[in-house]
């Protein structure tokens, strides 16, 4: 996406002073010298900052931020009040901290801010990883068919690495109760769906009963991701095609590594597929990338699971899509996105669309 380095406060989302910020309505997401008082607590960077909003998240918030010669990243929530145990900053960064020890590439964690005074809401700050983000287009070092190649395998093996990671033992046990984590990704995001939406769309609950009732056995516990997909890594900018950084943990925890596996085929395009709104990757319908049956090949010999199942994991993945996409349409309708002109119209036929898919899914168990 194409950023803006900016060095001079807009008024409304970024403002120049915490008594400016007081002043206002609706709060700022960030306040030019809370941050650089804190940079400087912090010892990051020295001289006058500026800053550019970067990345596609629909709800976190991330900035890059220049001081003189050094460049940071700086992941805050979006403006309270904030539902409970959600865009929880200080947890992710922690999981980061823990991942970077046992060699996950992850970015490094320079300082957390749990202060809500500062910015309204907890952030943290850490490195800026130089490097790419795939999702639309292929970088140009990466073009080669092999390089295709190589950068499929790469986002598998990657996958594969982060799923090794012993999380029995140490503080990554504490992340999470993997115990019974299928069953219940189902009641709550079922319960969800009613909280968010303002229409009928039976596929919802028929899909939760079916997804209830056909439960697989979990067959180890790690650290699950939660949206893995091609658009949450970086990747170096030279060939080979090398993830150096593992974005956007605001969903992990500690449960069934497929659930990560099936997101990841689910979401993942193909040529021929049918477009819906949870296509990530467009770009791997080129030729050189790997399939979705090569993509889970690859991933069951690295790992030793049995991947028979995976079709119950897709149709879990795209039915708890469409309950999120859901909550941003009841939004969009609400005027609460005012400037979104294109996704949220969007998820009228989209969110049913994605429900179809998702039914298509169960079909091949």
């Amino acid at each position: 996406m194409t950023t803006v380095t900016q060095s001079r406060p807009d008024g409304l989302e970024v403002v120049a002073t915490a008594a400016e910020a007081q002043r206002m309505s609706t709060p700022p997401l960030l306040v030019v010298d809370v941050v650089t008082e804190f940079l400087d607590q912090q010892a990051l960077g020295t001289g006058p900052l500026s800053w550019e909003r970067i990345g596609d998240g629909q709800s976190n918030i991330t900035y890059r931020l220049r001081r003189g010669a050094e460049t940071f990243v700086l992941r805050r929530g979006p403006r309270p009040p904030l539902p409970k145990s959600t865009h929880d900053m200080v947890r992710e960064a922690r999981i980061q901290r823990l991942l970077g020890e046992q060699g996950v590439p992850v970015p490094t964690i320079l300082a957390i801010c749990e202060d809500e005074s500062l910015l309204g809401v907890p952030f943290y700050i850490m490195s800026f990883l130089q490097g790419m983000v795939i999702t639309d287009s292929v970088p140009p070092v990466l073009d080669a068919p092999v390089q295709r190649g190589e950068t499929s395998r790469s986002v598998v093996d990657t996958l594969s690495q982060l799923h090794s990671v012993d999380v029995t033992t140490g503080e990554l046990s504490g992340l999470g109760r993997p115990e019974g984590y299928l069953k219940r990704q189902v009641q709550r995001f079922a319960a969800l769906w009613d909280v968010n939406t303002t229409r009928q769309l039976p596929q919802v609950h028929r899909i939760a009963a079916w997804l209830e009732a056909n439960l697989p056995e979990t067959q180890k516990s790690s650290l699950v991701h939660g949206d893995y997909r091609m658009g949450n890594l970086m990747f170096a900018d030279e060939a080979p095609a090398t993830v150096i950084g593992i974005l956007d943990w605001e969903m992990s925890t500690l449960g069934d590594p497929l659930a990560d596996l099936g997101y990841l085929t689910a979401t993942y395009t193909e040529a021929g597929d049918v477009p819906t709104v949870m296509e990530l990757t467009p770009v791997t319908a080129e030729p050189g990338f790997l399939t979705r049956k090569q993509i889970v090949t690859r991933y069951a010999d690295h790992s030793g699971l049995d991947v028979s199942a995976l079709p119950w994991y897709e149709t879990l993945a795209l039915w708890k899509s469409s309950i999120f996409c859901e909550a941003i349409y009841t939004r969009w309708l609400k005027g609460e996105r005012p400037h979104d002109t294109t996704f949220g119209p969007s998820l009228e036929a989209g969110i049913p669309a994605l429900l179809d898919r998702a039914e298509s899914f169960m079909g091949r168990l």
